[in-house]
């Protein structure tokens, strides 16, 4: 299947495994509205994810208004998990490609995670529903540890969990979050040109840049790297 078989390969959830921008603006939407602020575009929201759900909700309140403050959002944030969690999957779906993918990579005995900056139990929650958790050794989240994307700490931390090697590991994602400390860390990045990045992944500086999931394993195969 490989040329030259990875240790390890990381994914990003949102925008990457799972075309989540529905639910995730339907609940950030759901808080303005109780606010009795105006609501925003889901196309406009989708460059809004990637940092957790805190930034999230500081993004959307600050696009329609007054940014609240730190005893405010965390008030907000109870309110967002528990929408968010109430609706976690209604109208998320895996990118097209992903599952075979993920079968195809389990079956070589590849090892697999999830690294992601949104919380732990809305991840696990989503993998559960999404029916994909169990492909996964490992599962980290945003707060995991003290660190998170773009802090490739985030990254070798996920691979020490998995009990796997880091210097033939590849961490696929959409955006800036994922590219950069894949690079710090001396990772293969692969950028998907479908997430929710504002900036286009053809900018961000990934190795390798997909538009589908069909192409991941060709695509790695005819990588060489710049000397």
């Amino acid at each position: 299947m490989f040329k030259n078989k990875p240790s390890a390969i990381l994914f990003d959830l949102d925008g990457t495994i799972a075309d989540s921008a529905l639910d995730l603006s339907a609940s950030l939407n759901y808080l303005l509205d109780v606010a009795g602020r105006d609501e925003i575009d889901p196309s406009l929201i989708r460059n809004m994810v990637g940092q957790g759900a805190r930034a999230l909700i500081v993004k959307g309140f600050t696009h329609t208004g007054e940014t609240p403050n730190d005893q405010e959002i965390d008030a907000l944030l109870d309110q967002y998990l528990k929408y968010y969690l109430d609706n976690i999957a209604d109208k998320t779906v895996l990118f097209p490609g992903v599952l075979d993918l993920i079968k195809k990579l389990t079956a070589e005995k590849i090892p697999l995670a999830v690294c992601t900056n949104k919380n732990i139990v809305l991840t696990h929650a989503l993998l559960e529903e999404m029916n994909i958790n169990h492909y996964f050794s490992a599962v980290s989240c945003g707060d995991s540890f003290p660190f998170r994307k773009p802090d490739p700490r985030h990254l070798i931390a996920t691979c020490e969990l998995m009990k796997a090697g880091t210097d033939n590991a590849i961490m696929v994602g959409d955006s800036i979050n994922d590219i950069t400390p894949a690079k710090a860390a001396n990772f293969l990045s692969v950028g998907v040109t479908f997430g929710y990045s504002k900036i286009p992944m053809s900018e961000l500086g990934a190795d390798i840049v997909i538009d589908h999931f069909d192409d991941f394993i060709t695509a790695i195969n005819s990588f060489t790297p710049q000397t």
